[in-house]
């Protein structure tokens, strides 16, 4: 595997924050208290990607904000069902796993949560669009054997929720394009095995999200896209 380049600051920022909220929910509800969130937060942070320390802090001071106005906006006495579970399925084309943020069980249905914590928002087409939700919503249905058509996103940033509620019908085609994929990809394995030029086999497409790439600078489609700088991606205004 090539050297990956430098680390991301939004990245550093979102794998904090999700582990802070992990660890909030293991906690006891007794302590489930604005008061440990800092210390929560503290805990899990990676200080990789930042600017200089200066942005390091404010951005700290600014995911800290953003937990305690969700949490506060949440039933105190609320208890997910699942908490970064991993919800698996398997059919007659690809078998298929992934772990979820939060699973919450609303009457006699279960609802995908998936936070985020990039700097644009996001809207209910967003959570419509997303197949990695739809296939959430899919193995949850399998491994709970409960139904689960809702999925949300979480914009911590804005404090706003994007939501879609499946039909059996819309989580089927997204399975349906899983499948595909995977099948696509097999037949590009075994024209390699062949001697395709793996380059053939599997072509770059390259476009604006190239400069986000952890392998642009080796990558001869996608070096002509603009550097990134590490923080770029930051929250820093809101």
């Amino acid at each position: 595997m090539p050297q990956k380049g430098p680390p991301w600051a939004h990245n550093s920022v979102g794998a904090s924050v999700h582990t802070a909220l992990r660890n909030w929910w293991d906690l006891p509800q007794p302590q489930r208290v604005p008061g440990s969130l800092s210390t929560l937060l503290r805990a899990t942070w990676v200080r990789e990607g930042y600017r200089d320390e200066v942005q390091q802090r404010e951005v700290f001071t600014r995911a800290l904000g953003w937990l305690e106005a969700y949490l506060a906006g949440l039933d105190p006495d609320f208890e997910p069902l699942a908490v970064e579970r991993t919800v698996a399925a398997k059919t007659a084309v690809i078998a298929f796993s992934g772990r979820t943020d939060r699973i919450d069980r609303r009457g006699d249905e279960l609802v995908i949560v998936d936070y985020k914590t990039g700097r644009t928002g996001l809207d209910n087409d967003d959570a419509r669009g997303s197949s990695t939700l739809a296939l959430y919503a899919f193995a949850a249905q399998r491994t709970f054997r409960r139904q689960c058509r809702r999925v949300e996103l979480h914009h911590l940033p804005t404090g706003t929720v994007a939501a879609h509620e499946h039909t059996e019908e819309s989580l089927n085609r997204q399975v349906s394009r899983a499948e595909a994929t995977a099948q696509d990809i097999v037949a590009a394995e075994k024209s390699v095995a062949q001697g395709v030029p793996a380059d053939d086999a599997f072509p770059t497409q390259p476009g604006p999200m190239c400069g986000w790439c952890d392998f642009r600078k080796i990558c001869p489609a996608g070096v002509e896209a603009p550097q990134r700088e590490a923080w770029s991606g930051l929250v820093l205004q809101r």
